[in-house]
C-alpha cells in the first residue's frame, strides 16, 4: 500500500510518501510546498492545491493521512491551518483517495513511542525507521511520520 502523509501549513506544507509491504516500510519521496510569505491567501491555497495534485499524480497513493488541527496555536493560525487542510482534503478526496486523520499525540507515539516527543526526535526516528541517509526537513519529516502512523494503525476512513 502506498501512503501519502501530509503536514498541512500555510507557510510550509510537508509531504512524504512511503510504501508498506507487510511489516516493511520503504521511503518513496518527500518534500515541502513553500508558499510565498506575502502572497494573498487565495494564491497560497491555489499553489498548495496545484503542487499537491502533482505529487498525487506522480506517486499514485492508495491512502492519505494528515494531522488533526493542533489546538495550542492562536486563533488566526488555526483558521489558516484549517483552510489549508480543507484544500488538502479536497485535493485528495476529489481524486477518490481516502483521507485519514491522526492527532499529533498519535503520530509521535507511533514514531517515537512518546506522545510529547520533540520535533528533532521525530526527525531522527523517521530517518532511522525509513533508513534515510540524512534527516529530512522538519515539515517533510512530520509528513513522513504521519504516513508511518497510518501504516502502523491503518485507521478506518474518517473524512
Amino acid at each position: 500500500m502506498r501512503i501519502l502523509g501530509i503536514d498541512p501549513g500555510s507557510h510550509v506544507t510537508g509531504y512524504g510518501v512511503i510504501d508498506k509491504n507487510g511489516n516493511y516500510l520503504r521511503h518513496v519521496t518527500h518534500g515541502e510546498i513553500k508558499a510565498g510569505r506575502n502572497s494573498p491567501l487565495s494564491i497560497i491555497l491555489t499553489d498548495i492545491f496545484r503542487e499537491l495534485n502533482c505529487v498525487i499524480v506522480e506517486t499514485d497513493p492508495q491512502a492519505v493521512s494528515l494531522e488533526n488541527v493542533f489546538y495550542g496555536k492562536n486563533v488566526r493560525s488555526l483558521i489558516r491551518q484549517a483552510q489549508v487542510r480543507g484544500v488538502v482534503i479536497y485535493a485528495c478526496a476529489s481524486q477518490g483517495i481516502p483521507v485519514y486523520e491522526y492527532s499529533p499525540l498519535e503520530v509521535k507515539k507511533a514514531v517515537v513511542g512518546y506522545g510529547r516527543a520533540e520535533k528533532r526526535q521525530v526527525q531522527m526516528m523517521v530517518k532511522a525507521i525509513l533508513n534515510l541517509s540524512s534527516v529530512p526537513p522538519a515539515d517533510a519529516a512530520d509528513a513522513l511520520a504521519v504516513a508511518i502512523c497510518q501504516a502502523n494503525f491503518l485507521k478506518e476512513q474518517t473524512l
